[in-house]
């Protein structure tokens, strides 16, 4: 729903037949609730995202049909997993066998898994990675997560990696690229614009079929890591959330990334011996970013106080439908895998909403009242404009109740929905306001924190930023992030990070809203081994690079 309508525009408005496809559904049509296991059942992988596009299997196109449907997960696969929902455990070594990185991040060492082969029956080898990564260096198009790669050296069945900048903050985005095969791919003209219909893959599972009802892959019996126990997966794509839901609650999907409104009703209690929904917080969030270079934001105390009204459990329980955790550190860390990450000064300081104390801020930075309506220091009523765009509905009842939540502090804020493009060149250009956004999501607190004030986005009005839209211009704020990222031991990123906390949480550049979690549904009426709270070793999400350790963790059910 967050992407740009410009890719969207073509895949809406039909309605997939998957309850019609031939063996679409593991669960059988007896219902889903009392189903008994099915051995050697297929599973059925769904998004809501209209009618499948044209077949792309290009692993670096972000509207390709297997980025979006995700089954490019089950064919192609990283160096290494990096668990983004618990970033303090170990990486699991993938195609790379062994990862050593430098002590400044600048470089890694990756040592080619032996005993690998690619679907056509050729040897995987440390040439393959050289000649992927060589390509995001020929083709910074590629280069999706700016890596800035310097150098790529193979050398036996090892690979160095360099690189302008410390990867320690992007260490996830270098380990989860996936490895494409040399021999396939160093005959493609155009790597950008290759459609890669016949995908040679090292994963698990391999294309049998397409067509715009379903993608049909089939287990391989020469895996490298063993034989799947889910012998055929099928990738459908349902119109919107709520028929996607009806497919999961009936057991027609077994397997999705969506939102699901009203979660427990809708699907939970539909089967609670067999149904799941597991929304992992991740270190990203949902924001409000405001224009701090105009009235009335640019006044740090101003955007103080309209964040301590803000009601972060009502957000998640309205807005979001009760299928999200509740964010509730100040820092603006989702917990419990910012934990790690929150200084002392913070520790157990969560949000409140205190429309009391934000009113004593305001009056003490020299407002005033006259009646009920707070009043700038020219005498004049103080208002803003929030928007996201029309068709948003989880962010538009968001920014409506974070109108609601301003006239607390005798604020009138005013909700306006413009058409998506409209809203995504107003942010850019820092035209606006207040938007309700999110920030992008990584394995250590960063993100969240670059793209709320760095720096390094910073763009004069009118031109597009690609992140910091609200222009908040902080020289120690960009200090303490870039020795954070170039920090070359855990004391002295603890030492950046607790800075970084410091000026987000006195200047709020931005007023964090709620979680963005990693949202994941599933069954366990035919396989067994999924994550989730008790097992929290990926996210559920099958659209991610990580969803093929998933793949291979599944077991029959008993």
């Amino acid at each position: 729903m967050r992407l740009k309508s410009s890719l969207v525009a073509g895949i809406a408005g039909v309605v997939v037949g998957a309850l019609a496809l031939t063996g679409c559904s593991s669960s059988g049509s007896g219902g889903a609730s009392g189903t008994e296991a099915k051995a050697g059942a297929a599973l059925t992988i769904a998004k809501p995202d209209g009618a499948i596009a044209t077949e792309s299997n290009n692993p670096w196109v972000g509207d390709s049909s297997g980025l979006k449907l995700g089954y490019i997960n089950a064919i192609l696969e990283p160096l290494a997993i990096v668990n983004l929902v618990d970033p303090s455990k170990p990486t699991t070594p993938w195609l790379a066998s062994e990862i050593k990185w430098a002590d400044d991040y600048k470089s890694v060492e990756l040592t080619a898994r032996d005993g690998v082969k690619w679907n056509d029956g050729q040897a995987f080898s440390a040439d393959d990675i050289a000649f992927t990564f060589d390509l995001f260096m020929k083709n910074k198009d590629l280069d999706t997560a700016a890596l800035g790669l310097t150098g790529v050296k193979a050398d036996g069945n090892k690979v160095t990696l360099s690189f302008e900048n410390s990867m320690f903050v992007k260490q996830d985005k270098v380990l989860h690229k996936q490895i494409v095969p040399k021999h396939i791919w160093e005959k493609v003209a155009d790597p950008a614009k290759e459609t890669n219909l016949k995908p040679v893959g090292t994963g698990p599972y391999t294309l049998k079929q397409f067509s715009t009802q379903s993608v049909e892959l089939t287990a391989r019996d020469d895996y490298w890591g063993g034989k799947p126990a889910v012998p055929t997966l099928y990738y459908v794509s349902y119109n919107d959330n709520t028929a996607l839901t009806t497919a999961l609650a009936g057991g027609d999907a077994d397997w999705a990334q969506a939102f699901i409104p009203n979660v427990k009703s809708a699907y939970l209690d539909k089967d609670p011996e067999h149904n799941n929904y597991w929304a992992a917080a991740g270190l990203g969030i949902d924001a409000m970013f405001v224009n701090t270079t105009t009235k009335p934001f640019n006044d740090p105390a101003f955007r103080k106080a309209v964040n301590m009204v803000i009601d972060r459990e009502k957000h998640a329980a309205i807005a979001r439908e009760g299928g999200v955790p509740v964010l509730t550190s100040v820092t603006g860390l989702p917990t419990p895998v910012g934990d790690p990450f929150i200084a002392s000064e913070f520790k157990g300081k969560n949000f409140t909403v205190d429309a009391a104390a934000a009113k004593k801020v305001l009056t003490d930075a020299g407002y005033t009242y006259s009646g009920d309506k707070l009043m700038d220091s020219s005498g004049a009523p103080v208002s803003f404009a929030l928007q996201v765009p029309q068709g948003w509905n989880d962010y538009v009842t968001g920014i409506s109740l974070i109108a609601d939540s301003a006239k607390a502090i005798g604020v009138d804020a005013q909700v306006k929905t413009p058409d998506p493009d409209t809203w995504w060149a107003a942010k850019g250009k820092g035209d606006f306001q207040a938007i309700l956004h999110w920030t992008d999501t990584g394995a250590t607190p960063y993100d969240i924190y670059s793209d709320a004030m760095d720096g390094r986005f910073l763009k004069p009005m009118g031109e597009e930023a690609d992140y910091n839209f609200g222009r908040f211009e902080s020289a120690d704020a960009t200090k303490a992030l870039t020795a954070y990222v170039n920090a070359t031991s855990d004391d002295a990123r603890k030492t950046a990070l607790d800075a970084v906390q410091k000026i987000f949480v006195d200047q709020v550049p931005i007023m964090p809203v709620g979680t963005r979690p990693y949202i994941g549904s599933y069954n366990t009426r035919n396989y067994v081994g999924w994550p989730g709270e008790k097992d929290p070793y990926v996210p559920a999400d099958p659209t991610q690079p990580t969803a093929v350790m998933i793949l291979t963790k599944l077991k029959p059910a008993s």
